[in-house]
């Protein structure tokens, strides 16, 4: 791959082919870039455009041999508009304020991912991440990240991490109060960072892989319109398109 912002190879790797996080019984094999390489905002926001995404600063994306079920998805602000059952979760949440904090630590906000990533992984490696790996996760030094909290009469809800880029913004982890499941905070969360996109003059907002048969990862498809990253092109489904991508 060629970065055009600075016109020389961009060196790519492989993964070896390893078990699957998100579908049970598969392999899964991983492009990433050289983690020696510099890497910066706008190499960053080129690769996203491509359909890479980060994981701290881990640039990377999915090349599994016989399964192309990751496929990055983003939202045009611009042409967004809330669908019935949209706003009726904006309705269920009135009582919540967003506020943009930068992306340092605060155990509020460590000690809510806890609750949530053992809810949600058991005793798997992300329940048992130290304040060190929970950084790591989330950030990266060369990328604008901000938390975004969710509070409810000053009680912290939820806390979607964002990176600003100039080509949109991007979902880099949302986590909530497993007790507050009725309020869709995942949900609610997208809605605010649409908002946020087009507030900033933003494009777009990107909300990482599409999975058709994860249940935690299909529910991306019911933002509209919708962009798919297929066969090296940005593949638009319409608002009044009901049909779910195969």
């Amino acid at each position: 791959m060629t970065d055009r912002s600075r016109n020389k190879p961009l060196p790519l790797y492989l993964s070896a082919p390893h078990a699957c996080s998100y579908l049970p019984n598969r392999l899964s094999s991983t492009l990433f870039t050289d983690p020696e390489q510099a890497m910066d905002a706008a190499r960053y926001a080129e690769l996203l455009s491509f359909g890479f995404r980060r994981s701290g600063r881990m640039v990377y994306s999915p090349r599994c041999e016989n399964c192309h079920q990751c496929v990055s998805v983003r939202i045009p602000v611009a042409d967004f508009r809330p669908r019935r059952w949209q706003r009726r979760i904006l309705r269920a949440n009135q009582d919540v304020e967003s506020i943009v904090c930068p992306a340092s630590f605060e155990r509020e906000h460590y000690t809510l991912y806890q609750r949530y990533t053992a809810a949600r992984h058991g005793d798997g490696e992300m329940a048992s991440a130290t304040p060190a790996d929970y950084m790591a996760f989330l950030r990266a030094d060369w990328c604008d990240t901000q938390f975004i909290e969710f509070r409810s009469g000053g009680r912290l809800l939820a806390v979607a991490v964002t990176d600003v880029l100039d080509i949109g913004l991007s979902a880099v982890y949302t986590f909530f109060d497993p007790a507050e499941q009725a309020r869709s905070l995942g949900t609610y969360a997208i809605l605010q960072q649409i908002v946020r996109a087009r507030d900033l003059g933003l494009p777009h907002h990107y909300l990482g892989y599409w999975i058709r048969d994860s249940r935690k990862m299909a529910y991306k498809t019911r933002f509209r319109p919708l962009e798919l990253w297929r066969e090296g092109a940005w593949q638009r489904i319409e608002a009044g398109d009901e049909s779910v991508p195969t």
